[in-house]
């Protein structure tokens, strides 16, 4: 009979509010730790990982903090999505260049170093595939004597019922690994109607009674009769005159579409930003009902599991604070097949 497979355990830097934790569990890999600067991280992991929270720079992280988590005789594995702000998309015609998220990856790179656990993983927007810092941190594992493999990931392909692109790395000193290439097709992918169509109706700023983040953020007057204008797909183009905003009258306008807008019910919903509560900072309106999605709604289309923690039992939902946390998470659909495709892995080189 052969002998089981090891324990992977894995250390999540930048944790965050937990997504890739929850991805890696679903995975089967046992999440032993996180780390994150920002302490409104500290309660949504411990309550939905179950594992220890350690408030921290990643810069003043050194292998000796780290060391009482690993399990004896697992393999290690160290995974992080170093903050993208100086990448993103929505930060076009900016100069990132002195920000002090950029030499965070090269932190991250230290730790492989010291530590030189069997496995990395890592998450990023796909802009920073074409960066320097990037490709040095590609060289400095392949130096560490990694192999590597890492591609733009289409969130469909992965379960993620949202329209998103992801950068994923996969490094392993086992032998070859591959990052996978998502399992779904177009004609199964998940939509916004499979994952909240069932959820209960909430009025315009109303609140669930036993789900204190299915909240709606209340909207003004006028954006609501702007959304009861609006119908699934389109643009403020199908307002009556009224109800545009000087900006839309520019030229420039044109290119600004997808904001006050409502998802579609039968596709996948588009991406879930940090404002994903607010109708006016993209297609951020319920298909249907007139009133922007709630936070509940927002993490489950972020691929959150019903029911994950974001607030403490009691305590007042900022709608600011919490849509940070869901639209700054790794989307859990992905890094659970990720997680599959190194469990995987790991099965094939040690039991070779």
């Amino acid at each position: 009979m052969p002998s089981p497979s090891p324990t992977i355990c894995a250390i999540d830097l930048f944790c965050g509010a937990g997504g890739l934790s929850q991805g890696l569990q679903d995975a089967g890999i046992l999440v032993v730790g996180g780390v994150d600067v920002d302490p409104a991280c500290g309660y949504a992991f411990e309550a939905n990982i179950d594992a220890p929270f350690i408030e921290r720079d990643v810069r003043d992280v050194k292998p000796a903090d780290l060391e009482p988590l690993w399990r004896p005789g697992s393999v290690r594995m160290l995974a992080g999505c170093a903050p993208c702000q100086p990448f993103s998309p929505y930060r076009r015609g900016i100069d990132t260049s002195g920000e002090e998220q950029w030499p965070l990856l090269r932190e991250f790179s230290r730790l492989v170093r010291e530590i030189a656990p069997e496995l990395v993983t890592m998450e990023n927007v796909p802009r920073i595939g074409t960066s320097a810092v990037f490709q040095e941190f590609v060289r400095d594992l392949e130096s560490y004597g990694y192999q590597v493999d890492w591609r733009s990931c289409y969130g469909p392909r992965y379960g993620l019922p949202q329209h998103r692109r992801r950068l994923v790395l996969l490094a392993s000193r086992l032998g070859p690994i591959s990052v996978p290439m998502g399992s779904r097709d177009e004609g199964n992918y998940r939509t916004v109607r499979d994952v909240i169509g069932d959820l209960p109706e909430v009025s315009n700023g109303g609140q669930h009674a036993t789900d204190s983040l299915h909240v709606a953020r209340k909207l003004s007057s006028l954006n609501e009769q702007r959304i009861k204008a609006s119908t699934p797909g389109g643009t403020w183009e199908d307002w009556p005159d009224e109800l545009l905003a000087a900006c839309h009258r520019k030229p420039s306008g044109a290119s600004f579409k997808n904001v006050y807008a409502r998802m579609e019910w039968d596709k996948p919903s588009p991406t879930i930003t940090t404002l994903a509560h607010n109708f006016g900072a993209g297609r951020f309106g319920h298909p249907e009902q007139d009133r922007s999605i709630t936070l509940r709604e927002a993490a489950l289309l972020q691929g959150f599991p019903p029911g994950y923690k974001l607030v403490r039992p009691g305590e007042r939902v900022n709608m600011s604070s919490v849509g940070r946390l869901i639209g700054n998470a790794v989307p859990p659909p992905i890094a659970a097949e990720v997680g599959r495709a190194v469990v995987e892995h790991v099965a094939e080189f040690i039991d070779a």
